[in-house]
């Protein structure tokens, strides 16, 4: 018995097993990545089931209150949780927590989204009639009742369409019938009808706008049958490859300056992850026989091989995509790794390209603690032309901005594992 003493013995002998059981039992090893990805975004949504209390605070004295009208007036209120605000990164949450649903067959992760969006419809008028002159963003709830710009609708009405599929509320379908006038009627547009802000300046084309139009886009077309949604949403997709792709890079810049009628400086990794996820959603929804179906599949496959080229010996992209001294991301690394997995599982890329999404994924497995918090995600970022602004910014853990992005991803993922162990 001796030889069980030596520490290293063990290790060996252990070493051994593993690689028996990957090179002559592959389904044994395949099992074990499984249900390791399960446990990792169970331990991440489980998390958020808990935190989200749907209860606000008042940020002056900490006392909670089950529904803002058992506040007093001069209270400072907030949603206990950043979770069930009306945010865009919320309509990511929402969306992933249905898609997490059907996989794990757990309706706990959808009652959260249609809770998540009762929550929202149920409340945002109290502090609608409290708001003044501040923006949109001093308010909770603000972007609910402030609708100025893309990303103050488009995702998080496109996790209203999906929930209204579920629980057909009228007031639900008013607010996705405005948020469906101000895309197509209200929001800033260049003569060939692509998506603009009037800042920083007039006009200025961001990628991330790609995500915040499309989905909301083709969800409203499957919603109302009307070929003008899907048309648009193509017409962005094609568009925004034409002034934002370069070709030498193989990126997607941040952003296009009208006025100066050329491209920001930064390859911006989540600008970059927005768009691509918006393309495979157009793609996902996109009649077979579309006659504009083949260009956008290679449209995509030229933006999912330039991303490819960036990705580090870890798995994960960086900050700024073509610079490995800015800090490895996460949220842009989980959107490139669904992107790659939800292409491979729908047919739009070869399948010899999911060993790209299987290494991403161990990567970003490494940015999972143990407690299910997300680290490496870059918080909230608008256009720089100055490089630095995208080195610095900060991180923090669980920024929401990259929850669902990851939820998505281990999802998309997950089903990637379960089609190839069958």
């Amino acid at each position: 018995m001796q030889i069980w003493k030596s520490g290293r013995t063990r290790y060996l002998l252990g070493f051994m097993i593993f690689l028996i059981s990957v090179c002559f039992y592959p389904d044994l090893a395949m099992g074990q990545d499984i249900e390791q990805t399960k446990f990792k975004i169970k331990l991440i949504a489980d998390g958020i089931l808990k935190d989200a209390t749907f209860k606000f605070v008042d940020k002056k004295n900490g006392q909670v209150y089950s529904v803002p009208d058992d506040a007093p007036d001069n209270a400072q209120l907030a949603p206990q949780s950043a979770y069930t605000d009306w945010r865009y990164w919320n309509g990511v949450l929402n969306i992933a927590m249905l898609k997490l649903g059907k996989i794990l067959d757990d309706d706990a992760y959808t009652k959260f989204a249609i809770k998540n969006v009762a929550f929202g419809f149920a409340h945002y008028k109290y502090f609608e009639n409290k708001h003044q002159d501040e923006n949109k963003w001093a308010y909770p709830f603000g972007q609910f009742f402030m609708m100025e710009e893309l990303d103050d609708c488009g995702a998080i009405g496109a996790s209203v369409i999906e929930v209204y599929q579920l629980d057909k509320q009228e007031k639900y379908r008013q607010y996705i019938l405005q948020a469906a006038q101000h895309i197509m009627d209200k929001q800033s547009r260049m003569e060939d009808e692509t998506f603009v802000r009037s800042f920083p300046y007039k006009w200025t084309l961001w990628a991330d706008d790609l995500y915040m139009s499309v989905p909301f886009l083709v969800r409203m077309w499957e919603l109302e049958g009307s070929d003008k949604y899907l048309d648009r949403a193509v017409k962005q997709v094609i568009n925004f490859h034409q002034y934002l792709f370069d070709t030498d890079m193989r990126l997607m810049s941040h952003c296009w300056y009208s006025d100066l009628e050329q491209r920001g400086v930064a390859f911006w990794g989540r600008a970059n992850g927005w768009a691509l996820v918006a393309q495979v959603d157009l793609l996902d929804k996109l009649p077979i026989n579309h006659p504009k179906r083949e260009e956008l599949i290679l449209l995509l496959k030229r933006h999912i091989f330039g991303i490819s080229r960036y990705q580090d010996a870890n798995g994960l992209w960086h900050q700024l995509l073509d610079k490995p001294d800015s800090y490895a991301e996460t949220s842009c690394s989980a959107m490139f790794i669904y992107t790659i997995a939800r292409s491979v599982n729908k047919g739009y890329i070869d399948k010899r390209f999911k060993s790209i999404a299987e290494q991403g994924w161990k990567g970003i497995l490494q940015k999972i603690s143990e407690d299910g918090q997300v680290e490496g995600v870059c918080t909230g970022t608008v256009v720089s032309d100055n490089l630095v602004d995208y080195y610095h910014r900060p991180a923090p853990h669980n920024d929401v901005h990259g929850i669902g992005t990851v939820l998505l991803c281990g999802a998309e993922v997950l089903q990637m594992m379960l089609n190839q162990n069958n």
